[in-house]
């Protein structure tokens, strides 16, 4: 009786240690985050376009740097553009992140996924003496349209067969809406505001033409991550959407953005 229990133990501590190698990542393993300018989710301190580790802010910033410290897994941190270098470094590079990304069916296969982080809701901006106003995203054809290379909203409208004129950065489609070279503005709302305010512009300059999709924003990861990172990583994010508004302690007035991420997770299961 005594060698079957020993037996049975050694065979139950075997398999125990098993699990654990098998969970072991590469030695030193680390992952270099990347993101650009995306205020509120993201951004550098007096609205710079390049911050390092934790100059890095926002609201999304601090949520990622939670759950890496929560996962126990190494990373570097830099915020930089343009964004479609960034995207597509994440997309061939191993060992790579990219946050905030909209995951959408043109590049739900070219990553592996943590999310969702936040929410933002998809808007197209006029000036506000242009009168234009739409009820849907078809009355938008013919239009001039700004956007973001390889930005969620961008992309998405892309997926709609809507052509948009892209730019590097959204500070530059403020400058083309003000001037006229653009009809309407593809951009992310609270996002902006913040560019409003940068560049000395009232918001009662702009008028929101037509406000058509609330988007759920996740970290990529280069499409050779480890399993075991992305389990990590996923469970993480979970336990801090399971305690509330853990992520935008430092911003309480921006709580609204990660309010919809739980029903998200459980939709997607």
């Amino acid at each position: 009786m005594a060698r079957s229990r020993t037996a049975g133990a050694l065979f139950a501590l075997l398999i125990s240690a098993a699990c654990a190698a098998q969970a072991e990542l590469p030695a030193n393993y680390q992952i270099t985050l990347q993101t650009d300018s995306f205020p509120p989710f993201n951004m550098g301190p007096n609205s710079k376009g390049f911050a390092r580790g934790d100059d890095v802010q926002g609201i999304d910033a601090d949520t990622v740097r939670d759950i890496f410290r929560r996962a126990g897994i190494a990373y570097n941190l830099t915020l930089r553009g343009p964004w479609s270098r960034l995207y597509e470094q994440t997309r061939q590079q191993p060992a790579h992140g990219l946050f905030s990304v909209a995951r959408t069916p043109q590049n739900a296969g070219q990553f592996k996924w943590v999310g969702p982080l936040a929410h933002h809701a998809s808007v197209l901006l006029a000036p506000a003496d242009s009168g234009l106003k739409f009820d849907s995203l078809e009355q938008t054809q013919g239009y001039q349209i700004g956007g973001h290379a390889n930005g969620s909203v961008s992309l998405f409208l892309e997926s709609q067969g809507i052509a948009t004129s892209n730019s590097l950065n959204d500070a530059e489609n403020l400058r083309k809406l003000l001037t006229g070279r653009i009809d309407l503005w593809a951009v992310a709302d609270p996002v902006w505001r913040h560019y409003a305010r940068l560049q000395g512009v009232d918001e009662s300059q702009l008028r929101i033409a037509l406000s058509y999709r609330s988007e759920p924003l996740y970290l990529a990861l280069s499409p050779d991550t480890p399993d075991e990172v992305v389990k990590r990583l996923q469970k993480a994010l979970e336990d801090v959407i399971a305690e509330g508004y853990a992520g935008c302690s430092k911003t309480p007035d921006l709580c609204y953005l990660i309010q919809e991420r739980g029903t998200t997770l459980a939709g997607g299961r």
